[in-house]
């Protein structure tokens, strides 16, 4: 009833804006929902005309917002509060800006040598010229860099519009829908004859679920992402952290009260999701899925613990929740699962082996990397081992980025990324408000579960995936300084 009492509320202050600003605050509103129905569909976005709908849609509603008379009114501890990452951000830019332009030679040299011998040894007439990028691949810097800028100018657009509860529930919901989609038509391929990836044949992975993804890794961590947001749904709809200190018979008619067809379908979700990431054959996703669970399991007891009366029954009622999940998934996919872990295929991947070679680049270009978005291209010339196929990531998000930006890159592309996600789980802690409180514990636990991921795989680096970060990074922010500055917190 009070939640919808607020949308009432929301709608009648979205009347006194101007046509134009509502306009424009529509605009923007469909092209969030917009790019996360579409950015799953197309293979996960990896092909170069997708990523030019993404940018372009991003350009869009940055105008929009640009054009908008009165911009939308954002918490002032949450502004505040994205200073710091916002200069990071901005200083990372400037450091891709500085990749790119050319160097006098001498100056090259004094600040990456590796980058002075490298085009010394490969770029014909590098000899002769007086300048050159510490980008080996200044093109493909250009080319990463703008596609990263639109990722963060669409995490800038949720931060300061969507500044309602209404919007940041829809979006909780269309992820979610978007979530069960991928796992039903997932499973729906993997029993069909001639399976496709919706537009496309599909080729590898013919024994997994995959979804709309070619890879079954990326389409795991697409879903390691959803699930937490489905649990921290739930949790927000039935106010869990609400309900310390009541008799059961108050805590089975609070939960009757709160849409129980509803919550049983998004559990049921979470279940297909869960199902899902387990025939993927992921290795990663199925000890990340039984990882969110404990560490969802472990963020509550630890508000609870806090609070000294009745948390106990609470306990126990998350512990049952989270055991049947798991172990109905597990014994479901057990076959699944058992053969991905199996000895045999460890020994026969290459990630030891990509991960070495990438380290000795990384000892070469150790401050200014060799350039955002060059590994593919870099790779080969200093590979001493490996596997003869053609190596387009290091299957090590982190590892990456090192290398193609330095200790310098690095540290600010993830000192902004670490930074708002400290900060949103250090506001959660102290947080009182029971719906906000288990939004944004979904948010920061799909973070941390992708951020693990990242270590054993390049989902930071496939644009669905990207997108979705960005989506769950800037909402769990605003999720968790949501009315923050009000007395009820």
């Amino acid at each position: 009833m009070k939640g919808k009492i607020k949308m009432m509320q929301e709608k009648k202050n979205d009347v006194g804006l101007s046509k134009r600003d509502r306009v424009c605050s529509n605009i923007i509103e469909f092209g969030i929902l917009g790019l996360i129905i579409f950015t799953p569909l197309p293979a996960a976005s990896v092909y170069e005309w997708s990523i030019l709908v993404i940018e372009l849609t991003v350009l869009v509603m940055m105008a929009t917002y640009i054009l908008m008379r009165e911009k939308p009114q954002n918490n002032e501890l949450l502004s505040s509060s994205l200073k710091w990452p916002g200069y990071l951000f901005a200083g990372f830019f400037v450091f891709v800006f500085i990749q790119i332009i050319p160097w006098p030679n001498f100056l090259v040299k004094i600040l990456s040598p590796g980058t002075y011998s490298f085009q010394n040894i490969f770029s014909s007439g590098s000899s002769s010229a007086k300048f050159m990028g510490l980008s080996l691949i200044p093109s493909h810097t250009l080319q990463e860099g703008l596609e990263l800028l639109s990722y963060f100018l669409l995490g800038f657009l949720i931060m300061k519009t969507v500044t309602r509860r209404r919007q940041i529930v829809k979006i909780f919901y269309v992820l979610i829908i978007m979530g069960a989609f991928e796992a039903f038509y997932g499973m729906f391929e993997l029993y069909n004859k001639n399976p496709r990836i919706l537009f496309y044949e599909k080729i590898y992975g013919l024994d997994s679920v995959s979804g709309t993804f070619v890879n079954r890794n990326h389409f795991s961590g697409y879903l390691e992402m959803i699930i937490p947001l489905a649990i921290g749904l739930i949790i927000a709809r039935i106010n869990l952290f609400s309900l310390a200190g009541l008799k059961w018979r108050e805590k089975l008619l609070r939960f009757s009260e709160k849409g129980f067809s509803a919550n049983l379908m998004i559990a049921s979700s979470i279940i297909a999701m869960s199902l899902a990431i387990i025939f993927s054959k992921s290795r990663s996703g199925v000890f990340l899925l039984i990882f969110a669970f404990i560490l969802f399991f472990e963020l509550t007891v630890l508000y609870f613990g806090r609070i000294r009366h009745r948390q106990q029954g609470i306990k126990n009622f998350l512990k049952v929740s989270f055991l049947i999940i798991t172990i109905i998934s597990l014994y479901i996919g057990i076959d699944a699962t058992i053969e991905r872990f199996s000895l045999d295929r460890l020994l026969h991947e290459g990630r030891l082996i990509y991960w070495s070679n990438a380290a000795s680049i990384v000892r070469d270009f150790p401050l200014f990397g060799t350039g955002l978005g060059t590994f593919a291209s870099v790779y080969p010339a200093f590979e001493e081992k490996g596997i003869s196929a053609h190596l387009s990531h290091a299957h090590n998000d982190f590892l990456e980025y090192l290398l193609e930006l330095g200790i310098v890159g690095m540290l600010l592309l993830f000192g902004g990324i670490f930074f708002i996600v400290i900060k949103s789980f250090l506001i959660w802690r102290v947080r009182r408000h029971p719906e906000a409180k288990g939004l944004a514990l979904g948010g920061i636990i799909a973070i941390v579960v992708i951020l693990i991921h990242s270590f054993t795989d390049f989902n930071l680096h496939i644009p669905a995936n990207m997108v979705l970060f960005t989506v769950v990074l800037s909402l769990t922010a605003v999720t968790a300084f949501y009315k923050s500055g009000k007395k009820r917190s």
